[in-house]
């Protein structure tokens, strides 16, 4: 193992990244379907092409806010449009 290789120094951003760069790709991806139809290939983009698209900002958004939310013990954005559609008590 060359003695050049950083370490991994923390717990949080190395796992967080991962989730963004996985949200990023799946924005990228349904965005693709959307607007190529029945011709979409499932094509992956680069890490570039999702940085100067702006996927990776706004994963970074979702993911981080999603990430809060579970910290603070509040609903998702997904269970909170649930809630706001169907009522608080089923």
């Amino acid at each position: 193992m060359p003695k050049y290789r950083r370490k991994t120094r923390g717990k949080f951003w190395p796992r967080v990244r991962a989730l963004i760069w996985e949200k990023a790709q799946e924005l990228y991806q349904m965005e693709q379907a959307k607007t190529m139809g029945s011709d979409f290939k499932g094509i992956t983009a680069t890490r570039k092409e999702l940085r100067e698209g702006g996927y990776f900002y706004t994963a970074k958004l979702i993911v981080l806010r999603k990430l809060w939310r579970e910290k603070k013990g509040l609903p998702t954005v997904e269970e909170e449009e649930v809630l706001a559609r169907y009522g608080a008590n089923p």
